[in-house]
């Protein structure tokens, strides 16, 4: 029996092994035609939209999604699809406002448009805060990523972080763009196969099927979707999972993600044209629903899995997922599934790298150190990516220690994104706001969010409405309070 259960593991590991050595070769194999920036952060802007829509969802999720989105329905219900609701009407949003300036003259990164209206000092301030906010949020996911290789090889969390760290950066320093886009299709395509498998399995576990098990879970309250009550009070606010929460607080975390961070901005700028990008945007939404509301499903599955059988659930609800797939899926299934969830997070860490190397080299290194021959600035971009590389493994480390691994993320990114948000509708909705107004409404933006975060229990879904709302509002009353225009801010726009 022993022996058999080592040839099951084995069987498993293999299949792991075999994915991370060959999705490791098929991103180092776009190295080849890399000749300047514009390959090596764009794609050569090559990619279908299609490519860059299954992309983008690889972006906006990863291993966060697979690991954590189970957990939330396992220990409450289906509440948490409310917030998606709100990212398709930011996707609407994000078509009309900002892809058309996205898409006047090639820019290769978001913060460009910032220089455009404002100034270099407004530049530097909005890339530095995407440096810091992505490389935090990205620590986390490195984190989650280490939580399953840990499960399934039995290594310390620190050597599981190392091992995926490595490969992934290798084959991100060797393919740039390219390699992030393409990988980005064939890592999606096995995760989202994977938890198809995975919903399988369960439900085949379940006595009777789906059918009975939704019964159940309907009766546990698992199957509650929508929260329509309202108050203004900070009872209402502190609930991170109800409608309005997640319609207006899902519609401007993704504003600020889909239209200002450059880790999906990078994406919409590697399309062909304008019309490409929208599309690729607008379908990325079907993916992401279906996505959200698959794992979902599998979190509620897994309660019942786990009443039904009378079995206690791990100390740490984000191992539900991976550890039910280790110990209870068939042999050479379980180790497709978990490459699936590596897939997710491999996926992530490779667009993130990406994103930071070239907000780095074009948004700091050029503008001090000037612009070079073209080999020798992609040159300096894959050794930004390298640098990148140390920073995310340095974090991901210590982000142990923060919790639950998918609202960690969440509220990392919702602290900065309101103050990224509301500058960036300054630039494209005002004419008359200069760059001190604008720093001035960043600074008080940002300010408000750290003090919201700490020191009330208002939920983080809220965080990037309030940020972006002070943001706007005191960058304006700065402005009417000097008296001034800002006439090159005016004159350059266009």
């Amino acid at each position: 029996m022993l022996e058999c259960a080592f040839r099951m593991r084995y069987l498993d590991l293999g299949v792991i092994v075999v994915y991370l050595a060959g999705i490791t070769w098929f991103g180092a194999r776009f190295r080849h035609g890399q000749k300047n920036l514009r390959d090596y952060f764009l794609g050569g802007r090559t990619a279908p939209w299609w490519a860059i829509a299954l992309s983008i969802v690889s972006a906006e999720t990863s291993t966060l999604t697979v690991v954590g989105t189970p957990a939330l329905s396992f220990a409450g219900d289906l509440g948490f699809l409310q917030i998606v609701f709100g990212y398709l009407l930011a996707r609407i949003v994000i078509s009309a406002l900002f892809l058309p300036h996205y898409f006047r003259g090639e820019m290769f990164t978001a913060y460009e448009l910032m220089r455009r209206r404002f100034g270099e000092r407004i530049r530097r301030l909005t890339a530095s805060i995407f440096l810091v906010t992505r490389a935090l949020a990205e620590g986390v996911r490195v984190f989650a990523i280490s939580l399953v290789v840990s499960i399934v090889l039995g290594t310390g969390e620190v050597a599981s972080i190392v091992l995926i760290v490595c490969l992934t950066l290798f084959y991100t320093f060797e393919g740039g763009m390219s390699a992030v886009i393409w990988t980005d299709v064939v890592q999606m395509c096995l995760y989202i196969a994977g938890a198809i498998l995975a919903l399988g399995v369960i439900q085949g576990s379940l006595p009777g099927g789906l059918g009975p098990a939704l019964t159940a879970a309907a009766a546990a309250g698992k199957l509650h979707l929508f929260d329509f009550r309202f108050a203004w009070n900070l009872e209402f606010f502190a609930r991170p999972y109800t409608f309005w929460a997640g319609l207006a607080g899902g519609c401007f975390l993704t504003m600020a993600s889909h239209g200002t961070d450059q880790l999906v901005v990078q994406r919409l700028l590697s399309a062909g044209t304008q019309a490409q990008s929208r599309a690729a945007l607008l379908a990325s939404w079907v993916v992401i629903f279906f996505q959200f509301s698959l794992f979902l499903l599998i979190g509620i599955l897994l309660y019942v899995y786990y009443g039904a059988n009378h079995l206690p659930p791990p100390a740490q609800a984000d191992r539900i997922y991976p550890e039910f797939i280790w110990r209870r899926l068939p042999p050479g299934v379980a180790g497709v599934v978990i490459a699936a969830i590596l897939a997710a997070g491999m996926a992530n860490l490779s667009a993130a790298l990406n994103s930071l190397a070239s907000t780095t080299v074009v948004d700091f290194l050029r503008p001090l150190a000037g612009e070079r021959g073209e080999a020798q600035e992609v040159r300096r971009a894959r050794w930004a990516t390298v640098a990148w590389g140390g920073v995310l493994l340095a974090i991901g480390i210590l982000a142990r220690r923060w919790g639950s691994v998918l609202v960690a993320g969440l509220t990392i990114a919702s602290i900065p994104f309101g103050a990224l948000l509301g500058v960036f509708l300054l630039g494209v909705l005002t004419r008359r706001i200069g760059e001190r107004a604008a720093m001035a409404g960043v600074a008080v933006g940002l300010t408000t969010v750290v003090y919201v975060r700490f020191f009330t229990p208002i939920a983080f879904t809220w965080y990037v409405l309030i940020g972006t709302g002070v943001t706007f509002v005191a960058a304006c009353a700065v402005q009417s309070l000097t008296r001034g225009r800002n006439p090159e801010s005016a004159d350059t726009w266009s």
